[in-house]
């Protein structure tokens, strides 16, 4: 119960320190004058999405993964590094690159894609939809592709925690239209350049620039966009909610019609492929 109380009470301390930035964002919009970049009810929206998403998230790391991350480290390397740079380094690139993967697949997969649409359903980008999030992630299974492997290797599930929040918070700063290019880092890090292309919903924009803390693995694997190679970036996904203010139906919504669409067409495939397939395999042939 303890361990559940220190997670409810991380989750409001840094919940505060959002606020606070989103807070400082807004008024510096409003101090230079500019407008379209914050709207209220989406911002009241991403905050009651962020903070039950955070909250399921913590007491879930408290009851359940952690307890599952020790039990299969003992199948794994067992490396458990002492404390030093490179054991640092190398476990937030391994945690970074399993962020790639398991972001990728919340693109590809439907499953996955139906808690992670939440996160792109804002019309707008600044701080607060950084906390556009869904509670049902703790549920998907998605967190095993980010958790696990690093438990593989052998490294303390306390130092992963650390790592995967930290990267969370990195992320966090990548959601604003008021810092420009970066120079040299644009190639090596994720810039708030390239996350902007990542929300974008136009054909050039959509599942592109992956990555957490790093964009080397975009280049890599191909799924890098530059944002000046990207066009006009309409922020948003191909089909917007009904109900874009509402944190419960924004979370929901998506489960809802992704088990419409299996009692209606009756093939579990719709499950492990992307969100678009059920429209071109069964809706369009059907004249919707």
């Amino acid at each position: 119960m303890s361990d559940v109380l220190h997670a409810v009470f991380f989750v409001m301390a840094f919940g505060a320190v959002f606020v606070a930035i989103i807070l400082l964002e807004a008024g510096y919009i409003r101090w230079r004058g500019l407008s379209g970049i914050y709207h209220f009810r989406e911002t009241l929206a991403n905050l009651g999405t962020g903070m039950s998403y955070k909250i399921v998230d913590g007491i879930a790391i408290a009851l359940f993964i952690q307890a599952f991350y020790s039990w299969v480290s003992q199948f794994g390397l067992q490396w458990n590094p002492q404390a030093s740079l490179w054991s640092v380094l190398a476990l937030i690139v391994l945690v970074d690159f399993c962020f790639y993967a398991q972001h990728y697949l919340m693109h590809k997969t439907r499953w996955f894609w139906a808690s992670h649409v939440t996160h792109h359903s804002s019309e707008h980008m600044n701080f607060s939809t950084a906390l556009r999030q869904n509670f049902t992630h703790a549920f998907n299974g998605a967190w095993i592709l980010w958790w696990i492997p690093a438990a593989l290797v052998g490294f303390d599930k306390d130092w992963v925690l650390l790592a995967i929040e930290g990267n969370l918070v990195y992320q966090f700063f990548l959601h604003t239209e008021q810092v420009k290019r970066l120079g040299w880092l644009e190639s090596i890090f994720n810039t708030p350049s390239h996350h902007r292309v990542h929300h974008g919903r136009n054909p050039a924009q959509i599942d592109t620039n992956f990555g957490g803390i790093f964009i080397i693995w975009d280049r890599l694997f191909g799924t890098f966009r530059d944002e000046r190679e990207a066009g006009e970036i309409i922020y948003g996904v191909p089909h917007m909610p009904e109900k874009p203010y509402n944190p419960v139906y924004l979370q929901v919504h998506e489960w809802a019609s992704m088990w419409r669409d299996l009692r209606t067409y009756r093939d579990w495939r719709i499950l492990v492929k992307p969100p678009e397939w059920v429209r071109e395999q069964y809706q369009r042939s059907d004249g919707q």
